[in-house]
């Protein structure tokens, strides 16, 4: 097993980059080059007919991912957007979409993972517009786990859509570790940490950045974070 893994959050903005053109195999490329154990994506679907990913399952085929079932669509990779990658010797013991309270087409999705003997929970999602409604998102996230698997470490990564540090839907994380590596939104000029990880007790972050190549500042409206982290207790 890995002592220290890495997770990556990435909103694809359904793989239209900068230039307007819908370039998924920029997006893979973009993946490759921060090679991260677990990923979240976000807006990995077409919004509306059949939720079509914007990432083909033959391209993924050809990667070291594999992807988390959490789809209720058979040409989706994801729900309300958000999928689930991970490294194909990462065994995957339960998977699921989860509803959150919304307004707007959002949601979460969850996977119960497997690796090297050690058991673990990751959560990507793209939460609300509205202040009101992350709060409660994150409310239901966080009961979630509680109600299933409670003593397991957990990563929650995503698109938080939220500009402040330390205030609104972030004060509901309690002990958990909220980290926004840097700017990371628009991607041309970023000067928004919108996107986010929230790491439970159990883990130790070994560091965490923004990934911004000159292929990630075009390839999607966002640039992609990441999140080196090992489990308490590990060598």
């Amino acid at each position: 097993m890995k002592s220290v893994l890495r997770f990556a959050s990435y909103n694809i903005h359904k793989a239209v980059g900068l230039d307007g053109v819908r370039d998924p195999a920029r997006i893979i490329t973009v993946l490759r080059e921060i090679d991260a154990d677990v990923v979240a994506l976000q807006e990995a679907d077409r919004r509306f007919g059949d939720r079509e990913s914007v990432l083909p399952r033959a391209a993924l085929d050809d990667t070291h991912w594999k992807v988390v079932p959490v789809a209720r669509r058979p040409r989706s990779i994801g729900w309300h957007g958000n999928a689930l990658l991970v490294r194909r010797d990462i065994d995957v013991v339960e998977s699921q979409p989860l509803e959150l309270p919304t307004l707007e087409p959002r949601g979460a999705v969850c996977a119960l993972l497997e690796h090297g003997g050690a058991t673990f929970r990751i959560i990507g999602t793209h939460l609300d517009l509205s202040g009101l409604r992350r709060s409660d998102q994150v409310r239901a996230i966080l009961g979630h786990c509680q109600d299933h698997h409670a003593d397991c470490p957990a990563i929650l990564l995503g698109d938080f859509n939220q500009w402040t540090a330390k205030s609104g839907a972030i004060r509901h994380f309690g002990d958990w570790d909220v980290i926004a590596p840097g700017p990371s939104f628009p991607s041309r000029r970023p000067v928004a940490r919108f996107d986010r990880f929230a790491v439970s007790p159990g883990w130790k972050v070994r560091g965490h950045g923004v990934h911004h190549s000159a292929l990630a500042a075009q390839a999607s409206d966002h640039l992609p974070i990441w999140l080196d982290a090992q489990f308490m207790g590990t060598a």
